[in-house]
């Protein structure tokens, strides 16, 4: 699990141990460990991802049968314009890199926390004319916009070709919020709303329930594994 402490990790990691699942988190040294980090099936590794050997990160992912990354940039300005600004991106690609240097890849899932804002081409998606002038200008403006769209990118197009035949899922949350919902959560396939325009809410622990299911449960796998389901609150 990388990302795991951010504000929807967080939420990942408890829920996994819950379930009774083992977890590795790796946080960056500095940051704050989870509320769980003495539970006895919870492993805290501090590293820098950006920084690890390919081998290193390798030993990491061998045993797991899952990988989750909620990475995202933090919202301030050192984290929207600074460096790395392809942080989402690099990571996707050191992930399945290490997965495959592992000879996991056909075994171990990828799930990748992205946005609604990322379109999937495979599933027909398309901008409107203003939507197109705002991902644009998004595109030029924000670095974690593009930051995003290239990592989903790079899952779609490279991970699936290369000879470790990467297992992967990116879920598109839209317009998330800390409140719990009650009423569960809805996938679907392609955005039913603009993001841009007239975007959805969902729960980060809806986001969380979703990441789970994909990470344990089989059915839910086999559905939206190698897509880019959306999620929204019911």
């Amino acid at each position: 699990m990388v990302g795991a402490s951010g504000a929807t990790g967080r939420r990942v990691v408890r829920l996994m141990l819950r379930h009774g699942h083992h977890v590795i988190a790796m946080l960056r040294p500095g940051a704050t460990p989870p509320p769980e980090q003495f539970h006895p099936r919870l492993t805290v590794e501090y590293a820098s991802l950006l920084d690890l050997g390919p081998s290193q990160l390798a030993g990491y992912v061998r045993d797991c049968d899952a990988v989750v990354s909620c990475l995202g940039h933090t919202p301030t300005f050192a984290g929207i314009f600074g460096q790395p600004r392809r942080l989402v991106t690099t990571a996707t690609a050191r992930l399945c890199a290490a997965i495959g240097q592992s000879g996991q890849g056909q075994h171990t899932r990828l799930i990748l926390m992205n946005s609604a804002g990322t379109l999937d081409p495979v599933e027909g998606e398309a901008h409107t004319l203003m939507e197109r002038g705002l991902a644009g200008a998004l595109r030029l403006l924000l670095p974690p916009y593009l930051d995003n769209v290239t990592a989903a990118s790079y899952l779609r197009n490279e991970a699936s070709k290369n000879d470790a035949g990467i297992e992967w899922a990116v879920v598109r949350p839209d317009s998330l919020h800390d409140g719990d919902s009650a009423d569960g959560y809805a996938v679907h396939a392609s955005p039913v709303r603009s993001a841009f325009f007239n975007p959805g809410k969902v729960s980060r622990i809806n986001v969380a329930r979703f990441i789970c299911a994909l990470a344990s449960d089989e059915q839910a796998w086999r559905r939206w594994r190698r897509r880019m389901p959306v999620v929204y609150d019911r």
